[in-house]
């Protein structure tokens, strides 16, 4: 694994911007795998906004979203689908053709799963994918004793998660949430990853995914068996 140290939360999110742009414009029919949440909200803002004001090929870039939150709208605020649309992908003018994503609602989710798998595949798999880190150490909805080996998969989502969208959305606490996710074994497979760090409150799982033994108890720790992971944190993170 190689180490992007950044000195504080600016430079991380222009430092992030900054790979994702190059990524985009290295290969003009590239597969760009990309992750909501605090953590890549901001580089996915800056990179709209230099597509803006100075502009960049995006050319047949083929993006898809990591995970998506079931049990809400398509057009909720929350959904990862909305997000990316929101932050960025709207701003590069990327049609519905070439964004890829889990349906919120579907009575048959195990069909989207293959279906969403069997696409990326079909333009030449992912040459990227940027990963946030959850605090128990997940990656994307690939929570604590997952497998290894699995695909694209319904999961859980934590609390913390549910009980933020419920307050901000006005869901009752009786609402059933969940999470619907690509599996390690998918990510995994990816010819790049970077796994995007940053704040305190994840320095010490940081230090078990990188440091660790390799454990589905730690999802992201697996991770340190990819030939191209690169970790990119702000100093906060990189703490312990």
């Amino acid at each position: 694994m190689k180490i992007i140290c950044t000195r504080d939360e600016a430079s991380f999110d222009s430092t992030m911007s900054e790979i994702l742009i190059s990524q985009i414009t290295s290969k003009k029919d590239g597969v760009i795998g990309l992750s909501t949440g605090r953590t890549t909200g901001n580089l996915h803002k800056i990179t709209a906004r230099v597509f803006v004001e100075k502009g960049f090929e995006v050319g047949e870039t083929t993006f898809f979203a990591l995970d998506e939150v079931t049990g809400i709208d398509r057009e909720n605020p929350w959904a990862c689908y909305t997000k990316l649309k929101n932050e960025m992908l709207d701003a590069l003018g990327v049609d519905d053709d070439h964004f890829l994503a889990f349906p919120t609602k579907s009575d048959d989710f195990e069909g989207e799963c293959k279906k969403l798998t069997s696409e990326i595949e079909k333009r030449g798999g992912a040459d990227l994918i940027i990963l946030g880190l959850g605090e128990n150490g997940h990656l994307g909805f690939n929570q604590p004793g997952s497998d290894f080996e699995g695909g694209a998969c319904v999961s859980t989502m934590d609390d913390d998660l549910q009980r933020r969208i419920k307050e901000d959305c006005g869901l009752p606490e009786s609402a059933v949430l969940g999470g619907v996710t690509l599996g390690i074994k998918d990510i995994m497979s990816a010819k790049k990853l970077i796994l995007a760090v940053k704040g305190s409150s994840k320095a010490a799982i940081l230090k078990k995914v990188m440091y660790g033994p390799v454990t589905n108890d730690v999802p992201a720790s697996i991770l340190q068996t990819h030939p191209d992971c690169t970790v990119v944190v702000d100093k906060a993170a990189a703490g312990e």
